[in-house]
């Protein structure tokens, strides 16, 4: 079970809007979901964002997802990630702020993987989910040891082998959805059992 509530906060840019989904018990952390490309229309809406959320606070976390600046009502404009990296740090501020200093879990889907993977630089972090970050597309950093990359072989969007290429001299395993596309059409509940089954009792 979960209750879900809107919440907003004052970012780099202005007011940050965003959805917080919180365990009935007491979270074992806080895991934060960034959503994907705003120019190509992601928002913190994206069904894989929502899938994600919704996945963590089953497995007792306060999840928490936003929308980066100039998304829906969070002020601002696209800045190439470099922004976006401070609202999600200053998203990520509020709710240790809110909600105690718990361990800290970053997800990201596509451009939210990249963030995520800035973010993780300025913070102490171990855990981490990336589903098809968008190697490639952006400058991605190195990420931490336990981060758990998902990505489809049919992505057209962020390629397999761009992903493979990236992961194969941080040694970090990929998981392999089979026929999956870069919106994990028809998979969802798929994407969902696998991080369930990787998270838990994991201690994060």
């Amino acid at each position: 079970m979960q209750n879900i509530k809107s919440y907003s906060l004052s970012g780099p840019s202005g007011n940050l809007e965003g959805v917080a989904h919180l365990p009935t018990q007491s979270p074992r952390g806080i895991a934060v979901v960034a959503h994907p490309l705003p120019t190509m229309g992601g928002t913190m809406d994206n069904k894989i964002v929502t899938t994600l959320c919704k996945t963590f606070v089953e497995l007792g976390f306060v999840a928490l997802r936003f929308n980066f600046r100039g998304v829906g009502a969070s002020a601002g404009s696209y800045d190439d990630g470099i922004g976006e990296t401070e609202d999600l740090l200053a998203v990520i501020r509020d709710a240790q702020q809110t909600y105690g200093d718990l361990p800290l879990l970053l997800a990201g889907f596509s451009f939210g993987g990249f963030v995520q993977a800035r973010a993780a630089k300025q913070l102490r972090v171990t855990k981490m989910l990336l589903v098809a970050p968008a190697v490639g597309r952006f400058n991605m950093p190195e990420v931490p040891a336990g981060t758990v990359l998902i990505h489809g072989d049919k992505d057209d969007v962020v390629t397999l082998a761009d992903m493979l290429d990236w992961a194969r001299p941080q040694q970090l395993p990929v998981v392999v959805l089979p026929g999956a596309d870069h919106y994990f059409h028809g998979r969802l509940g798929q994407l969902k059992q696998l991080v369930l089954g990787h998270f838990r009792g994991h201690p994060v």
